[in-house]
């Protein structure tokens, strides 16, 4: 009777994920557990943060098939093998940017067309972290996966890296969000040195306000527009542009609701547990990561100098009237850019309010990625 137990132990044992567990899979999981802890523990965009970690963490774990796909011993596969399929064929990105589009009100851009340069100019760092990729040995297409990340928008980052380099999704994901959580980290000192005192104090007038029929006319024109000039970026530009008509129209307001709360919800769960399931040992413990994730903090450091400069250039165009600083929102991080914005301003000048003013650049930046993304696609898939 005692040999049946050993037996049964010793067959326990040989199945377990722990004969299985490699240096690679516990570097993989004290990875997990950091991302978790950064998650919960200090709040950086928990909520795609947190389910990137789960998904690293339990692909990391031998011999669960949870990720493997149907063979003779699992004829029916893993769930995250039909997970993934959400992401290996660029479903999740485009219908979170459906639910982004529900969320944002496009009024400060409207209400201040100019700003969509500063949107536009801060798409520097993409462009200059694409060049520095390729000069450390990166292919142009994994090139413009990386370039990305400084457009800090972590949909598009995906969306793109799964279409042309999908082997450094994983990487590319991790940096895009980590640098997102941190741009109240990172903004603040670029800010500061590219504009002066003086600048960041400059109190503007109050927007305008924008009609209904310009609201609704406005994701319809840009969707048209976007798709005649850039064909490629009609599935990001589009359904940011459905979702604002949604929320735009007036008559849908349970579609409007849904697109941004339970629709979106669920899928950044997916997309969240996706991007982590990319994240194995083998993948992801390379030297190209840590090139990719320094790679991404020049571009986003660049991208935020483009906004600033070309806000240096309005302020002397208006004679003073355009606060410089609004520039460093152009990024697509919303609302946090503007947010950023407001509190460095409002330290040289307690008065100023510019969160509105600086929500004109950040949205345009959200079209200013989708834009770059699309350019990108257009050029390197042919």
């Amino acid at each position: 009777m005692f040999e049946i137990y050993l037996a049964a132990l010793r067959g326990i044992i040989e199945n377990s994920g722990l004969v299985g567990l490699s240096l690679g899979n516990i570097a993989m999981l004290v990875i997990a557990f950091i991302l978790l802890y950064l998650a919960i523990g200090k709040g950086f965009e928990p909520l795609l943060l947190l389910p990137i970690a789960f998904g690293c963490l339990i692909v990391n774990l031998p011999l669960s098939g949870i990720i493997e796909g149907p063979s003779a011993n699992n004829p029916h596969g893993g769930f995250l093998h039909y997970i993934m399929f959400g992401i290996d064929h660029e479903i999740y990105p485009i219908i979170i940017f459906m639910g982004i589009g529900a969320l944002t009100d496009f009024g400060p851009l409207l209400a201040n067309p100019i700003t969509f340069l500063l949107g536009a100019s801060a798409q520097l760092g993409v462009f200059i972290a694409v060049i520095g990729a390729m000069a450390l040995g990166f292919t142009v297409k994994q090139a413009a996966g990386i370039g990305i990340i400084g457009g800090a928008d972590g949909p598009t980052a995906i969306y793109l890296c799964t279409k042309l380099a999908p082997e450094i999704l994983g990487a590319v994901a991790v940096a895009a969000y980590s640098y997102m959580s941190l741009v109240p980290l990172i903004q603040p000192p670029v800010i500061k040195l590219l504009t002066t005192k003086e600048d960041r104090a400059i109190k503007m007038d109050q927007l305008r306000p924008v009609s209904k029929l310009e609201r609704v006319l406005f994701p319809i024109v840009s969707t048209v527009a976007c798709g005649l000039i850039l064909p490629a970026c009609v599935p990001l530009v589009g359904m940011l542009m459905f979702g604002n008509l949604l929320r735009e129209s007036g008559c849908t307001e349970r579609l409007s609701q849904a697109a941004q709360n339970e629709i979106l919800n669920a899928t950044t769960i997916f997309l969240g547990i996706s991007v982590g399931a990319t994240m194995n040992a083998e993948r992801f413990l390379t030297l190209d990561t840590m090139k990719i994730i320094l790679l991404g903090l020049v571009a986003f450091g660049f991208s935020t100098a483009g906004g600033l400069a070309l806000g240096q250039v309005f302020k002397v165009m208006s004679k003073g009237k355009i606060n410089p600083a609004i520039g460093a929102a152009g990024v697509s991080a919303v609302p946090m850019a503007a947010r950023v914005v407001q509190r460095v301003v409002q330290k040289e000048n307690p008065s100023s309010f510019l969160l509105m003013h600086a929500m004109g650049p950040n949205v345009a930046g959200v079209i200013g990625t989708a834009v770059a993304a699309g350019a990108m696609l257009t050029l390197l898939t042919k």
